[in-house]
């Protein structure tokens, strides 16, 4: 099971049920169409928050911003 999940909860509620349930947050993103994509510390974190929130688990891929890494120039 992925680390990964995206929810329809904002990065403020998803703090908090983190904390709420004891679960490392390894990394955190807003999604371009609403709501948010969680990476879990460990796969047992992810499953905990899959099985507390399971009606915020968004289905299907979601789109995501793209990463921007600026080329650095040499001088």
């Amino acid at each position: 099971m992925s680390r990964a999940i995206n929810f329809s909860l904002t990065e403020v509620e998803i703090t908090r049920r983190c904390k709420d349930a004891d679960v490392g947050i390894s990394v955190m993103e807003a999604l371009p169409k609403g709501g948010t994509r969680l990476v879990c510390k460990t796969n047992d974190g992810a499953e905990t928050m899959r099985r507390r929130h399971p009606k915020q688990v968004l289905d299907g891929t979601q789109a995501r911003n793209p990463f921007f890494v600026p080329v650095l120039q040499r001088q």
